[in-house]
């Protein structure tokens, strides 16, 4: 069992070195012997028959084996001094190798690293988005990372509704949160009930017959807003996201001139439920 125990150390050994595992273990049968048949080398090192002959032949390219003509070829070992020297010094000749190409490569990659640093793009301040899995993960990630406060003109088609965005009740509850909402919220009965939970977190809400646009804007720095292609006509949304607090500072004006003529929640329930007598 200790001799099981340690051929594996020396085996283990040997592949830190450079050998393959069946290479390490035809070295150490080797070791065993004066000199032995490439089948008696099998037995001893539990390597392949078929694999027995690619195996020495690596061994002896290595200088860790040599051979002795007779009838029957046979291998010995080259003695673990020398043997494992060669192994350190052919190492040692591939890590300078190594080393050498490093070099050159950063040589040749430092140039196009500092001219790409010169280069930046005008806009990269802008992100488009149409696909909606992208639109809500990025919406996602601008609602966690509020610090102050978030302003939100919440219209359908929504990406998220209220009753599903519970990141947002976080948000409310630990922020700033303010969202005006249509008089067409009041058709979702499960969407209220969402809308009555974000309010409960801390959030303020206002109503207004028709919004113009849906909008985002973040600490007064980050703007995020959807419009439908006024061309094609159709209801699939582009969402700009912007980086620049003096556009955010301009919308929020915009935003707060609505929410200042909304109705709080309670005065457009009020109103829709008035509205549904007089349709009734």
């Amino acid at each position: 069992m200790a001799a099981c125990v340690e051929s594996r150390a020396f085996i283990e050994q040997l592949t830190r070195l450079g050998l393959t595992s069946y290479e390490a273990k035809a070295y150490l049968g080797l070791t065993r012997r004066d000199s032995a048949t490439a089948a008696q080398v099998a037995r001893l090192s539990g390597v392949p028959r078929q694999r027995i002959y690619d195996v020495l032949a690596s061994l002896v390219e290595k200088g860790l084996a040599s051979t002795r003509p007779g009838n029957a070829v046979k291998y010995a070992a080259t003695p673990p001094e020398r043997a494992v020297g060669g192994l350190i010094a052919r190492q040692r000749e591939e890590l300078d190798a190594r080393g050498t190409m490093a070099k050159q490569l950063i040589e040749q990659l430092v140039p196009a690293f500092l001219a790409g640093q010169e280069h930046s793009d005008p806009l990269e301040y802008i992100e488009v988005l149409r696909d909606a899995g992208a639109i809500n993960e990025r919406f996602g990630e601008l609602q966690a990372g509020t610090k102050d406060e978030i302003l939100v003109f919440t219209k359908p088609p929504y990406a998220t509704p209220a009753q599903e965005n519970v990141e947002g009740l976080t948000v409310a509850k630990q922020h700033k949160a303010c969202s005006v909402y249509e008089f067409s919220a009041f058709d979702d009965p499960a969407f209220v009930e969402g809308v009555r939970r974000f309010i409960e977190a801390g959030e303020e809400a206002r109503f207004v017959p028709e919004l113009p646009l849906k909008l985002v804007i973040i600490d007064e720095t980050i703007v995020m807003f959807g419009m439908e292609d006024p061309v094609a006509g159709r209801s699939d949304l582009t969402i700009v996201v912007v980086e620049h607090p003096s556009l955010a500072k301009v919308l929020k004006v915009a935003f707060m001139a609505i929410w200042n003529e909304a109705l709080t929640f309670d005065e457009a329930h009020e109103r829709f439920v008035t509205l549904r007598k007089k349709t009734a």
